[in-house]
C-alpha cells in the first residue's frame, strides 16, 4: 500500500471512473493506474469498483467506505505539507483563490494589491467560475478559499462563513423615463425589458424571488454572469440594467444613472468558504481577514470546532 495507490483511487473516482481521464490528470498511463488499483484491492482483499471488462461502472459499498478514508488520509497528507513549509517559508508559498466576475472585479482588488504588498514572496493565483464550480474547485483541493454569494453554503465539506451583505441596484442610460424616479417599484421594472445576471450569479434568485411573490413575469432581454456587460447593454438600450450596488462606478459608469432597489429584493451575502479538515497557511488567514474584518484566524477557528455555527454579521 502506497500514497500514489491512494491518489489513483481518489482520481479515479473525481473523474467519474474514467481510467483515461484519471490516468491524464496524473500525468500517467491508464494501464498503470489499472494495474495499482488492481493491486491495492489484493493488499486489501475487497474490490474498491464494479467492472465490466476493463471498465469501473460503480464503487462498491465497501469500496465507498475506503474511499472516504483515502480522502482522509490524502487530506492529512497535503496538511502535513502545508504545516512543513508554514515553519519553513513563512512568508512564501502559493495562495489560491476561486471566487466569481463579480467578487474579482470589483470586491477583491484592494484586497489583492495589500495582501501583495505584505507578502510578495507569496504567488497569488485568481481562479474565476461559476459559484457550484468555485465550491468544487475548494472542495477537491483545488483552491484553497472560496469567495461568492451563492451555492457555498450548501456544501458540508466546507465552512461557510458571511463576510459581508448588499443588495442590488437598478441602472438606467441617462434619458431614461424611470432615470428620475427617486423610488421605484416592482411593476415600474417588470414594464421594461431588463438585462441581469445569469440564474446561477451574483443574487439572481433574489431578483426572481422578488417578482414571483407578486405575481409579475418580467422580460429579461439578456442574462449575463458579468456586470459590466449588462451595463453596456443598458447604454446600448437594450433594457434595463439589475446589478449588485458595488458593480456601479459613477466615475466609469458616466452613461448611466444608478437608482436604489434595495428595498424591492432582499438582502445577498457574500460568503467565504474553506475546506473542513484542511491547514490553512498563515497568510491566508490573513487574506481572508483583509477581506472581511470580523473573520480573524480565531473566529474561524471557533467556527471550525463547531462553537461559531450561529456566526453572525
Amino acid at each position: 500500500m502506497n500514497i500514489q495507490q491512494l491518489r489513483y483511487v481518489r482520481e479515479t473516482v473525481r473523474q467519474n471512473l474514467n481510467l483515461t481521464e484519471a490516468a491524464n490528470r496524473l500525468f500517467t498511463s491508464q494501464p498503470g493506474v489499472s494495474k495499482q488499483i488492481r493491486e491495492f484491492e489484493l493488499e486489501l482483499g475487497i474490490e474498491i469498483f464494479v467492472r465490466r471488462g476493463k471498465r469501473f461502472v460503480a464503487v462498491t459499498e465497501p469500496g465507498k467506505a475506503v474511499v472516504k478514508i483515502i480522502e482522509r488520509i490524502l487530506l492529512e497528507v497535503d496538511n502535513l505539507r502545508q504545516v512543513g513549509q508554514e515553519f519553513k517559508e513563512e512568508r512564501s508559498g502559493v495562495l489560491t483563490i476561486a471566487t466569481t466576475h463579480t467578487q474579482a472585479r470589483y470586491s477583491l482588488p484592494k484586497v489583492v494589491t495589500e495582501f501583495k504588498r505584505r507578502y510578495p514572496g507569496v504567488q497569488l493565483h485568481l481562479h474565476q467560475g461559476s459559484p457550484p464550480h468555485v465550491a468544487e474547485m475548494t472542495v477537491e483541493g483545488e483552491a484553497d478559499i472560496a469567495i461568492a454569494t451563492e451555492s457555498l453554503d450548501r456544501y458540508p465539506r466546507l465552512l461557510a462563513l458571511p463576510a459581508y451583505s448588499w443588495s442590488h441596484c437598478v441602472v438606467v442610460p441617462l434619458n431614461h423615463p424611470l432615470a428620475k424616479r427617486t423610488s421605484l417599484t416592482l411593476e415600474d421594472l417588470v414594464s421594461q425589458p431588463i438585462v441581469t445576471y445569469d440564474p446561477t450569479f451574483t443574487g439572481r434568485s433574489r431578483i426572481d424571488q422578488a417578482f414571483a411573490a407578486k405575481g409579475l413575469k418580467p422580460e429579461i432581454a439578456l442574462s449575463a454572469i458579468d456586470s459590466d456587460v449588462i451595463k453596456s447593454y443598458v447604454e446600448l438600450g437594450l433594457g434595463i440594467g439589475i446589478i449588485a450596488s458595488m458593480a456601479f462606478d459613477a466615475e466609469r459608469d458616466k452613461g448611466l444613472v444608478r437608482l436604489e432597489a434595495g428595498h424591492l429584493f432582499h438582502s445577498n451575502t457574500t460568503r467565504v468558504a474553506i475546506k473542513r479538515g484542511a491547514h490553512l497557511r498563515g497568510f491566508a488567514y490573513e487574506f481572508i481577514e483583509l477581506f472581511s474584518a470580523p473573520l480573524t484566524r480565531a473566529a474561524i477557528e471557533k467556527a471550525l470546532v463547531g462553537e461559531g455555527e450561529q456566526y453572525e454579521l
